[in-house]
Parts: structure tokens; sequence; C-alpha cells
């Protein structure tokens, strides 16, 4: 008798469709809804911002594309996509009361936040930079020149830290925004301005005449984004992290980077070519 119970468990257990044995959490959700709420911040360019069309757009948006695309293939089902926009202080609540379902946009992987929600792999790294005006021509030749950044903020100390080191005399101006920092470096009273890279880029994305700025390709501090997802969510995460790691591994990461970040650099940092390398997770 238990030989034949046993039996029938097997067939049943084969027989059933392995979608719904493995769909579950925040995929069972979507599938059943037929949409994933993406979270995204309205004026962080160029990670995510609402773009002059009136969509939402950005570098962190077209790696949500891909991941949706993921998704579709996993639950077997054309998925509508719902953007969500969310500010800084609620962004991680979003995910905890289910407003949202993934975030995308420039948040920084720690291990405090952990204990919140969890992150995909990278999908990013930044840190701080320096943005000057084409036309001044002092990039990497920063000996005797003013400096502005922002006071109270890492990059102060980074800063102060890495021309210490490197022996470069240059004069440290203090603003109290970014926005008084790219009108000093425009009006010609500091000859560069430091911050974190993608907020230097979003601010000559934002400006009347982008091309006039030239930024620094390399960092001298460490700042890593990753998507953030609901806790103890795995099988959604997995999607997730999949999609991102066939981005590196493949290499269509790259065009993704060059449309936003292209227009101010060449060279892509040594660090994110790091992250592309250490998260081509093999399948």
């Amino acid at each position: 008798m238990r030989s034949m119970l046993a039996s029938i468990l097997l067939v049943v257990f084969l027989t059933t469709p392995l979608a719904a044995q493995e769909l579950s959490g925040t995929l069972q959700q979507i599938k059943k809804s037929g949409v994933i709420k993406i979270g995204y911040r309205e004026s962080q360019p160029p990670m995510s911002f609402l773009g002059k069309n009136g969509k939402p757009e950005g570098y962190s948006i077209d790696v949500c594309q891909h991941i949706v695309a993921g998704i579709e293939n996993k639950i077997g089902r054309d998925i509508k996509v719902k953007y969500v926009p969310v500010t800084a202080a609620e962004r991680f609540a979003a995910l905890s009361d289910n407003t949202i379902d993934i975030l995308c946009g420039s948040t920084t992987k720690t291990l405090s936040r952990s204990e919140v929600v969890d992150f995909t792999q990278l999908t990013f790294v930044t840190g701080a930079s320096m943005m000057t005006l084409k036309d001044t021509k002092i990039m990497n030749n920063f000996d005797g020149k003013k400096i502005g950044v922002v006071k109270g903020t890492t990059t102060v100390d980074s800063m102060k830290e890495l021309f210490q080191d490197t022996k470069t005399d240059v004069n440290i101006v203090l603003v109290d925004s970014t926005s008084e920092g790219l009108n000093a470096l425009e009006k010609g009273k500091i000859d560069a301005f430091a911050s974190d890279q993608v907020v230097l880029i979003g601010l000559a994305l934002s400006a009347d005449n982008p091309d006039k700025f030239a930024i620094l390709p390399n960092l001298f501090s460490y700042e890593p984004f990753a998507l953030a997802v609901r806790r103890n969510d795995a099988d959604f995460r997995l999607v997730a992290d999949r999609v991102i790691s066939h981005l590196y591994r493949s290499k269509q990461i790259l065009p993704i980077y060059d449309k936003w970040f292209g227009k101010f650099s060449t060279k892509r940092p040594t660090a994110f070519e790091a992250v592309i390398q250490m998260n081509s997770t093999p399948e």
C-alpha cells in the first residue's frame, strides 16, 4: 500500500506543470495580475528621471526593461509595466508594502539597507569625480586650481586625501549645494567642481548646453549601485540577477552605458570595468 501511494504521489508530482511549482512571491503575483510595478526617482539623471516626453528613462530604467523581458520569459506571458515615482524617504517602504516590485534608480547597496530590502547584483558603480568646462582644458592637471565641493559631504574628505596623496596644491572652495557649484563653475569662480560622477553627469545633462562640460573618467571614492527588491524573495531576485549577469557576459551593458555616460567620457572607469568582470556570473 505504501509503495502504491508513493508511486501515485510521484506521478502527480511529475505531471504538475513546472512553472506552477516554481512560481511564488512576486513572480506569482506578477503572473496573476499581468503587471509589474517599477519604482523610480523622477529627478536622478542619468540613472532614472522623467524625460521630456513625460516617460521614465535612464540607465537603470533601461536595465529594468531587460529584466521585464526576463520575467515574461520566466512566467510565460506578456506583462504591462506600471512606473511608480518614489521619493528617497519612501522608496524602501514602497517595496515592503507592495506599492512597487523593484526599485530602479540610483540606490547604493549597503549592509544596513540589506536589513530592510534585498539587492540584486551590482548594476553600476560610481564615486567622486571632477567636472570642468571643456574650454579650460585642465583635466588631470589641478595644481594651483580652485576646486569646488559641497560642504559636509564625504567628497570633501576624499578629495583632501586625494590631493594630499598626490602632493597637489589646490584651493578647495566649499559651496552649499550642487547648483551653487555648477553656477560657480559656469561663471569661472572655480576651475572644477567635485561630486559623485553620476551627480555631475546629471547636472550636465540638465544644463542648457551639456556639450560645454568635461567630466573626469576616474573615480576617487566608491559607491556601488544595485536594484532593490523585497526581502526573502529569492526566485524573483534570481530572475533579475540572471538578466544582469547576461548583460555583463554578452557586453550588452556597454551600449546602455555609452548611451547615458559616453557623452562625457570616451573611456569607461576602471571600477565599472571591474564590475562587469566580477558580475559576469556563469549560468
